[in-house]
């Protein structure tokens, strides 16, 4: 079996700022671990995140990358270690985490507009429609919108019905949704799953330019890591209960990977220098780069 992946490249993105890489972390997880129905989904992962920082949590179905994301939104305790979350324990970090669940797709036949689907991020808590009124509240509510939207390249089809968007518009007017509040934490569970190769790179792209140039630490789980290495300050990889945390370029090692699985694994450099990783175990192969 075999899985290809893009190499890194440290040149094809901006840092972030010393001063902002320097400040309190946004995300801390120390020896960390995960039981669900007796058994051991993941442990040991150890991983600090700061602003501007993008992460990837990668491995096979079944090992609990998206259980990672429950974690720390507070919907699952850990069984040992620490998790602190904008320096808080789970689930108290409220309005300044973006979370963009699993990808949905809309009905065709659904006429709310993009625009609305957004506007339900800033304030689809409250009952009720927003009210007709004019009043700063409702101007400085629409201004948010529409910079939002501009900001993920939406503008063109936002007033649009939502159901007439293909897969990757919808996907960038959900991270608009998810982004509306200003958070300084971004959880986007497999935000890249059914879309084609072009939509995937595009929501790839969007997401490190928002990542690294407006200072959101985005933590990313994926199947297939190749639309977003290179725009990756790390990874977390989770395999048969146990982990491994650091660069891609560490992690993603025949060393390392053989470490987790416990069994042969060969990463390759193909011809047109992208990554193949060879030999990993039959029972928990799902065809995809983890």
């Amino acid at each position: 079996m075999t899985e290809a992946m893009e190499p890194a490249g440290p040149s094809a993105r901006a840092r972030p700022p010393a001063s902002r890489q320097a400040a309190e972390p946004v995300l801390e997880l120390r020896d960390a671990a995960v039981r669900v129905g007796g058994r051991t989904l993941w442990s040991g992962v150890n991983l600090t995140v700061g602003a501007g920082e993008f992460t990837a949590v990668l491995g096979p179905n079944g090992v609990g990358k998206s259980t990672l994301i429950k974690a720390l939104l507070g919907a699952l305790p850990v069984a040992a270690g620490e998790v602190r979350v904008l320096g808080a324990r789970p689930g108290r970090a409220g309005h300044r985490i973006g979370y963009l669940p699993q990808r949905r797709s809309f009905d065709a036949s659904m006429r709310i507009r993009g625009t609305d689907v957004v506007r339900l991020g800033l304030d689809g808590d409250r009952w009720g429609v927003p009210l007709p009124v004019p009043g700063p509240h409702r101007r400085a509510a629409r201004e948010r919108v529409a910079e939002v939207i501009e900001l993920v390249g939406a503008s063109a089809y936002a007033h649009r019905p939502v159901g007439e968007c293909s897969g990757g518009e919808q996907q960038r007017l959900l991270i608009a949704q998810a982004l509306v509040r200003r958070p300084r934490l971004l959880l986007l569970d497999e935000p890249l799953d059914s879309l084609d190769l072009s939509h995937q790179g595009g929501v790839a792209a969007l997401t490190g330019r928002i990542c690294h140039q407006e200072g959101v630490a985005v933590v990313m789980v994926a199947h297939d890591v190749n639309p977003i290495l290179h725009h990756l300050d790390r990874v977390v990889y989770l395999a048969e209960g146990g982990s491994a945390t650091g660069t891609p370029q560490d992690v993603i090692t025949s060393e390392t990977l053989t470490g987790l699985y416990g069994t042969p694994v060969e990463v390759l450099r193909a011809s047109d220098g992208r990554l193949v990783v060879v030999g990993r175990p039959e029972r928990t192969e799902d065809g995809h780069a983890g």
